[in-house]
């Protein structure tokens, strides 16, 4: 394989790339509660800058407020869905094969970060939750060289600042980062700024798209 010399650092999205993807998580509860396939997602896409979600992330409204205005949002679509049982779901499942190439990216000398658009706790109403899983998820954070938290940073992806803050993070320009995201949306703006991305649709695609653009053997 022919890698590029130009790359010093990998940026990781975490829910949908380290973890399986939440949209799984939220086809689950669709169909528990009897609302057609991907309602959440596209009640997540509306207004997408300034919805419930979005603030939340950002950490602008609490777990109960976003309980309240999911559950409008979800209303005014036509639907019953409480914002406290979207955040219930979503915990995803560690993919062992991502954190087995995310450790041999950083044995080949890369800098690493974490991008992650996500809520205090992680699941939004925890401060720290005390379990087998998140002492997993700890030891796989640890292994960052950044950690970039919506959370915490008061942006979210896709917003361009996100993404400027985990480069001067890691002290690296644009051009010579790969990013891995799940959502276009997410990895648009940081083409734009001149990052090569990938599309993560599945653990083994992803890590072959790395390991072209690497130069590396990942599995």
């Amino acid at each position: 394989m022919t890698g590029s010399t130009t790359i010093s650092a990998v940026l990781w999205d975490f829910g949908g790339v380290i973890l399986t993807s939440p949209f799984e998580a939220f086809n689950r509860l669709e169909a528990r509660i009897g609302v057609p396939p991907d309602t959440i997602r596209r009640i997540n896409a509306t207004d997408p800058d300034r919805n419930a979600w979005a603030r939340f992330e950002r950490s602008d409204i609490s777990a109960a407020e976003f309980d309240a205005a999911f559950s409008e949002e979800a209303a005014r679509a036509g639907f019953s869905i409480r914002g406290a049982d979207v955040l219930m779901v979503l915990k995803g499942d560690i993919r062992p094969e991502m954190v087995r190439a995310l450790d041999l990216v950083k044995a080949a000398g890369y800098k690493t970060a974490c991008l992650t658009n996500n809520m205090v706790g992680g699941d939004g109403v925890t401060e720290r939750p005390a379990n087998s899983r998140e002492a997993e998820i700890d030891l796989i954070m640890e292994r960052f060289d950044a950690i970039v938290e919506s959370s915490k940073v008061g942006v979210r992806k896709p917003e361009p600042r996100f993404y400027e803050i985990a480069c001067e993070m890691l002290s690296v320009s644009p051009t010579e980062c790969v990013f891995l995201d799940d959502l276009g949306i997410n990895l648009k703006p940081a083409a734009g700024m001149g990052m090569r991305t990938i599309k993560v649709m599945g653990a083994d695609q992803a890590i072959t798209d790395l390991e072209t653009i690497l130069g590396l053997s990942l599995h």
